[in-house]
């Protein structure tokens, strides 16, 4: 169990936090441990030499800001949520990549902390849009993403090389408008 360092943001369940180096421990052991949850969908790094080499793009790379979801009660690494490809200018948008690990599934505790991480990326970062990618198979990270308020927007064929092949993804977005307390997906699709 990693120790407790300031969130950045919370919730009642959970808070969200920059990943550093030193979750390495805990975050390679969580991730070895969900492998069979993870499979065919995602490869967090599992070893040390993997974790150092992805912490330290997320870290050092001004494009990306990583964060871990913890848990409240004892600080528990619960998952993990990045913002990839940030892009300023007149775009103002990410990318997002995800995953629960399998201790944390289907207790709520990703939805919350993409809550967290949204309302972070639209308030503090300043980002306008953000999308998550995501393989049309992959039930529970869309029923994520449809319950935080995103659309979908299209299917990219082949777009990303996972597990040896070409993969379909389905574009999910929201928009920092769409995601403002009190007004529905379906509000904001109706006036844009």
């Amino acid at each position: 169990m990693s120790e407790h360092r300031p969130f950045l943001a919370e919730g009642p369940s959970v808070g969200i936090r920059p990943l550093t180096l030193a979750d390495g421990a805990e975050f390679t052991a969580r991730a070895s441990q969900s492998q069979e949850l993870h499979r065919s969908w995602l490869f967090p790094p599992r070893t040390d030499d993997t974790f150092r080499a992805y912490a330290g793009t997320v870290i050092e790379d001004p494009t990306k800001a990583g964060f871990v979801v913890c848990e409240r009660d004892g600080g528990a690494v619960a998952g993990f949520i990045n913002i990839n490809n940030i892009v300023r200018g007149g775009f103002h948008c990410g990318a997002l990549g995800y995953g629960a690990f399998a201790h944390a599934a289907g207790r709520g505790l990703m939805s919350e902390g993409l809550g967290l991480v949204l309302t972070y990326a639209f308030e503090e970062l300043g980002l306008h849009r953000l999308e998550a990618n995501i393989q049309p198979g992959n039930a529970a990270s869309i029923a994520l993403v449809r319950r935080a308020g995103f659309r979908l927007e299209g299917l990219s064929p082949d777009f990303l090389f996972i597990d040896g092949a070409w993969r379909d993804h389905e574009r999910w977005a929201i928009t920092a408008e769409m995601a403002r307390p009190g007004r529905s997906v379906s509000d904001a699709t109706a006036s844009g």
